[in-house]
């Protein structure tokens, strides 16, 4: 394009917001005095480029940019009418939609529903289970990016998992799994709330590639979400993943060769417990899904991606 847009968007995900400034365009993030969710701006550890900029919320209105993304129902049902103007309301808009529906698996409409707005999904299953409506859709995969000197050593004999706010999230989360395959293994639980859990807290996220290199697998417990960035993460650094055979993940690990999955719970802590006594077998399967992984989540693919949406939705 002749120069970088202007893209107003709310952080509503950090890492996700952190690869998706990797786009060469200026990120428009509000705040407010609070720094509340959705206007927390440049917060926590992320190296932040220049390109992620802070806009108070009583300086919207008078703010230039050139296009909308939406990253939650808040913004889209709450957040545009309350801190925009009718014109800026009718800008190139983008809804990115970052889960499955929350309500009923197949037949929930999405709160979009306007031929005149990009839905943009992060997975297949996701555009899949969603009732799109009117509204025109597309899927960008996850793109991630993990310091190459990262190396994979599994020298701890135990397993890791990565869910924020497990004991909150619940079953959907899959903390009655988690506690399974945990009775019987050895397993630590970190991410924000983690502790409540018995987790050993959060991790910053420049830290957490290293941190997660040392042990032998990821476990993956989720029942009902979307492709969770750290379990990709995990993969590129060279960690084989056991996890539950539901949503986009099948399409991600190859069974038996990058990872276990299953719907019996037991069966992943069988899978686990393999792996954990034989780290040639777990090394092996890591290599797999670190070539996955790097094949398919490159951040240059993603990049691409949402370089061609921006400019077909501006266009």
């Amino acid at each position: 394009m002749a120069r970088p847009l202007r893209i107003l968007t709310w952080h509503v995900h950090g890492n996700y917001m952190y690869y998706l400034s990797q786009v060469p365009h200026v990120f428009l993030l509000p705040v407010d005095a609070q720094r509340s969710p959705g206007f927390s701006g440049r917060a926590g550890a992320l190296p932040w480029g220049d390109n992620v900029v802070e806009v108070p919320v009583n300086a919207l209105a008078t703010t230039q940019f050139d296009c909308i993304l939406f990253q939650d129902a808040a913004a889209w049902n709450e957040g545009q009418h309350r801190c925009l103007t009718e014109a800026q309301r009718r800008l190139p808009r983008i809804y990115l939609e970052h889960d499955p529906p929350q309500q009923h698996p197949t037949d929930t409409r999405h709160p979009v529903n306007d031929p005149h707005v990009l839905l943009v999904h992060v997975t297949a299953f996701n555009a899949l289970m969603w009732d799109s409506g009117r509204t025109p859709t597309r899927v960008i995969e996850h793109g991630v990016m993990v310091p190459d000197a990262v190396r994979y050593t599994g020298e701890l004999p135990r397993g890791i998992a990565v869910v924020n706010n497990l004991a909150r999230r619940g079953r959907r989360l899959g903390l009655d799994v988690f506690q399974q395959v945990r009775a019987s293994l050895q397993i630590d639980l970190v991410g924000m709330g983690s502790e409540q859990c018995g987790g050993l807290g959060e991790i910053a996220n420049p830290e957490l590639p290293h941190f997660l290199s040392r042990y032998r697998l990821y476990l993956h417990p989720v029942r009902w979400t979307s492709l969770g960035l750290s379990a990709i993460e995990a993969m590129m650094i060279g960690l084989p993943v056991v996890g539950l055979a539901t949503t986009e993940l099948v399409t991600v690990v190859r069974n038996g060769r990058s990872g276990c999955l299953a719907t019996d719970p037991q069966a992943l802590v069988d899978a686990a417990r393999r792996l954990l006594a034989d780290p040639a077998e777990a090394a092996a399967m890591g290599a797999c899904a670190r070539h996955d992984a790097r094949e398919r989540f490159a951040i240059g693919r993603f990049v691409a991606d949402w370089q061609r949406v921006f400019e077909d939705v501006v266009r």
